[in-house]
Formats: C-alpha cells, structure tokens, sequence
C-alpha cells in the first residue's frame, strides 16, 4: 500500500469515527437504555394497525391523544381529540396563503381538519404506505383531495426542496423517528423562515423514579418508541437551527386524562374506534394496550412551538 492510500484510509477511519461517535451522542439518552425506531419496521407496524382498525369498516380518523381543557371537561375522547387538533390549528398561524407540513400523518384526519378550517394546503408524510393510501381517500371522499395530498416518505430524509413550507406539524410521531436532531434539521431546512413548528412529544416527566411504570417501557416496546431529554430539548432545537417559542408540559390535559377515559370506558363498544385494544394487534400475552398508562404520571406529553429565524 503507498503512502497516499495509507493516508487516506487514516482519514477516512477518522471521519466515519467522528461520525459514529457524533450520532451515539444525539441519540443517547441519560440514565435508560432505549431502542432506537427502525423506520420501516415502524411502517409495517402502523401498516398492520391501520388495517387492524378498518377490518370492521369503521376507524376514526384521528390517531393521536386528546386534550381536555380544563380538569371539569365533559368532552369526550373523540370532542378531545379534534381540540387537540385545534390547539395546533391556533398555534400553526396558517392561512389560506399557506402550505403545511404533517409529518407523521397518520390517516390524515388533523391534516384535513387543518385544510377545513384554515384553507391552507396540506402535505402529509408517512412511513406507512397503508396509512396514505387511507388518507388519500378520506381527502377525495371529503372533497379536498385538490387542498390535501398525502405522501410515502421517511422524516429523516424529507422529499422536499429548502423553504417549502410555512408550517410543520408533528402529533405525536416525533417518538417513532431514530434521530430527533436529524429530524428538527430536516424541519428547518424545508421550512420558510418565520415558518412555525408545532408538535407533541413525550417525555420522562421529573422527578424520575426509580423504577419506570412498565406501561411506559410496553408503550415504547410495542409502538417503537423513545421518550425524549427533556432536559436537551431547547438545546436540541436550538442546534438544529429552530427558535423556541413555546415548551408546555400538557400531560394533565392529555395522556394522564386520556388514561382516566380509557379506565371509565369498561367496555370497548365505549371507546373510540381508534383506541379499541383489539386494534392492537400484538400476539404477546404481555403486549400494549392504552389501559397499561392509566396512573403513569410520570409518562409526559410535551406541546412544543418553534420557528425557522
């Protein structure tokens, strides 16, 4: 080997080094252990849950949590679920001149309340192909299929030119990504400037205790999860090239509440279709079921706005 070649390959093992150490630092988290998502492993899971949910012929379109107001709402989890919806609305600031992000759509019912009640243009990605092909048709069936298009893609790598779009939304599929950093970087890119992001994204709450409530660990197990460093999180934004506007912990208007409903709803015929543990299909006697959360405080829910300087 020539001196060149043996410099080179010197080189090299430094970079891919640098590398392997710079991602084992992004995706650290302190004091777990946490697997990372796999992405297409992740669309097959919400590939086999979107069909799972449509097998009967009716799902709601929503699948995300709620949020409830105040402690004395009388809404119900689906009411719930659609003012989570609107809470992103108000905080989006999108118009009829504007084009939004979903990241993470799911079957696209946020993203075409969005369009009905803003006027704005929606572009919705999953990694799950079943997930747009179901969004697809709910946008025709409702007349929006010229406002909202949904698409297959992958959120580490996004599809799209610099300064597409004047918003990005995120409800609650940020925890199914491997690389948060990766992801924020992509959103800022695609992002105008003065564009806004509007997400939500659970955490370990504070004070840690010393033993996890398991149904945290079956959530992040069977949904290919990870909770996020609360403690990073402004810094990670602000690496990413995002400015914070807002962080709110809203775990007592959403996951804790939305576990108390699940509790009092004894039967599934009480339930919403999205939140039917039939729907979650796992073979293991020990898998996920959203009852496994009722009384996991710890488990947090974060509402985060940035926005692209």
């Amino acid at each position: 080997m020539t001196e060149s070649a043996r410099t080179q390959n010197r080189t090299e093992n430094r970079t891919e080094n640098r590398t392997e150490n710079r991602n084992r630092t992004r995706t650290r988290v302190p004091d777990q252990t946490q697997i990372l998502p796999v992405p297409g492993a992740v669309g097959e899971l919400y590939d086999r849950l979107t069909l799972s949910a449509m097998r009967d012929g009716t799902f709601n379109p929503n699948v995300h949590i709620g949020y409830w107001d105040s402690p004395d709402s009388e809404a119900t989890i689906d009411e719930a679920m659609d003012r989570l919806t609107d809470v992103f609305i108000d905080w989006l600031k999108a118009d009829s001149s504007s084009h939004v992000l979903d990241l993470g759509c799911g079957v696209g019912g946020p993203g075409l309340r969005v369009v009905s009640h803003t006027g704005a243009r929606v572009t919705g990605i999953s990694i799950s192909e079943e997930q747009i092909k179901t969004a697809n048709r709910l946008a025709a069936e409702a007349g929006l299929a010229d406002r909202a298009v949904f698409r297959h893609g992958d959120a580490m790598g996004l599809p799209f030119s610099d300064g597409a779009f004047d918003a990005v939304m995120a409800l609650e599929s940020v925890c199914h990504m491997p690389d948060r950093e990766q992801v924020f970087t992509e959103v800022a890119r695609v992002l105008a400037p003065g564009g806004r992001l509007v997400l939500t994204d659970v955490f370990d709450r504070h004070p840690r205790k010393a033993v996890r409530h398991p149904g945290i660990d079956k959530f992040c197990r069977d949904l290919m999860s990870t909770t996020a460093d609360i403690d990073d999180y402004v810094a990670l934004l602000h690496r990413c090239g995002l400015r914070l506007r807002g962080i709110l912990d809203i775990t007592e208007q959403t996951t804790l509440r939305l576990a108390e409903e699940l509790a009092r709803a004894a039967t599934a015929e009480d339930r919403p279709a999205a939140m039917n543990e039939g729907n979650f299909d796992f073979t293991d006697e020990d898998a996920f079921r959203p009852s496994d959360l009722a009384g996991a405080d710890d488990f947090g829910c974060l509402l985060v706005i940035a926005e692209r300087p």
